[in-house]
């Protein structure tokens, strides 16, 4: 963490000697040393950085008795990493890979954090092969091994909640990306290339926000958090922390052509998630009710200019569904859910995560080059 000096102007009284003025320097030296150290640190454009620190903890299961307090000689680093290491945890599977005339079993390793002292662990969709793991094996720091079993995963935004019979855990604070700002603390922890290095601590800065990486030639994740924290396989699903010791994101994918380019899912993205899985022990997702394509891939694959520049093209409408109900019809270009602009159909998918059935939502659509507004009301079909 880098210490801001503020400097201030001194003028001394006349006709005192050399030694009074050698005297005077060097206090006010030292009183500036310390204000550089252990005030100026605290603000830096207007979010209050904390000062060196350690964490004092209260019981193991509750979040809000963790808290960073100053302590002489321990750095944010590690007083982050203590707060939260207990938390991150080792997750084993075994996934049955086909292989021309026969199935072999393929180990993997990756990271969690527990989110919930009953048991509940977030990790990526991949670490848990995108619920084809026969079997999943939650490690913990005491070295007691459990069997994991998948509540919920999308592949489409590498998030997923596996649950251990477990209870009094250790629980990571969730804290909020929207407040992240480029250049701030950014600490990750997790199991790099494998358990022979667990719950590895990284540091380094958020270099970027509001990320796109293509993960395949199906997906583009977006707006992601960028890093260069060191992040390497077996560090997925570990938490990305900031100062404060709060994750903020969930660490996903590296870019293998450069160093320090590592990126982290929002925490904000699966909140709502993790609060209906906690309560009701599932979680259902919304839909409208249409297959769709991009605009430009759909105007590519079909030869043609659609009215709009951007959004979705609802291609077939599925019979009884909020789309049917609403009076969405076929070439429909839905550019709006109510204030969230439409890019892709991942970008719909994951602004869909933050209705729940029987809510409704205001499409705003392009229909042959008129703007008109819908009203979709989600149930179940």
């Amino acid at each position: 963490m880098n210490d801001y000096n503020y400097g201030s102007y001194y003028k001394p009284p006349k006709r005192r000697g050399i030694f009074s003025y050698v005297l005077v320097a060097l206090i006010a030296g030292i009183i500036g040393g310390l204000i550089s150290v252990y005030i100026a640190p605290t603000y830096l454009y207007g979010k209050i950085i904390p000062t060196p620190a350690i964490y004092s903890e209260g019981q193991p299961s509750t979040m809000n008795s963790v808290t960073i307090n100053p302590v002489e000689g321990i750095n944010v680093v590690a007083a982050v990493a203590t707060k939260a290491v207990s938390s991150v945890v080792g997750i084993t599977t075994v996934q049955m890979e086909r292989d021309f005339f026969w199935s072999r079993p393929v180990e993997g390793v990756g990271s969690g954090v527990v989110v919930n002292s009953d048991g509940y662990i977030l990790t990526n969709s991949h670490v848990i092969g995108d619920g084809n793991a026969q079997e999943i094996q939650v490690l913990f720091e005491n070295g007691e091994k459990l069997q994991g079993n998948v509540l919920w995963y999308d592949a489409t935004l590498d998030l997923a909640v596996v649950k251990v019979n477990a209870s009094n855990l250790h629980v990571a604070e969730l804290g909020d990306s929207e407040d992240v700002i480029v250049g701030e603390l950014a600490v990750a922890i997790g199991n790099p290339l494998g358990l022979d290095f667990q719950r590895t601590v990284t540091s380094g800065v958020i270099s970027g926000l509001h990320r796109s990486v293509q993960v395949n030639q199906y997906n583009v994740m977006e707006d992601l958090i960028q890093t260069d924290a060191s992040i390497n396989p077996g560090n997925s699903g570990g938490p990305l922390l900031n100062s404060t010791g709060e994750v903020i994101g969930i660490n996903t994918a590296k870019i293998q052509t450069g160093e320090g380019l590592g990126f982290s899912i929002p925490i904000n993205l699966v909140k709502p998630i993790l609060e209906e899985i906690i309560e009701n022990g599932s979680f259902n997702n919304v839909y409208i009710g249409f297959t769709g394509s991009e605009v430009q891939i759909y105007e590519v694959q079909m030869d043609t200019d659609l009215p709009a520049d951007s959004g979705v093209v609802a291609i077939e409408i599925l019979p009884d569904s909020p789309a049917t109900d609403a009076g969405l019809r076929s070439l429909d270009v839905i550019t709006h859910v109510d204030d969230e602009q439409v890019t892709s159909m991942a970008n719909l998918r994951k602004i869909l995560y933050n209705y729940r059935i029987g809510d409704r939502a205001e499409l705003t659509i392009n229909r042959d080059g008129n703007i008109r507004k819908i009203t979709v009301r989600f149930k179940e079909f």
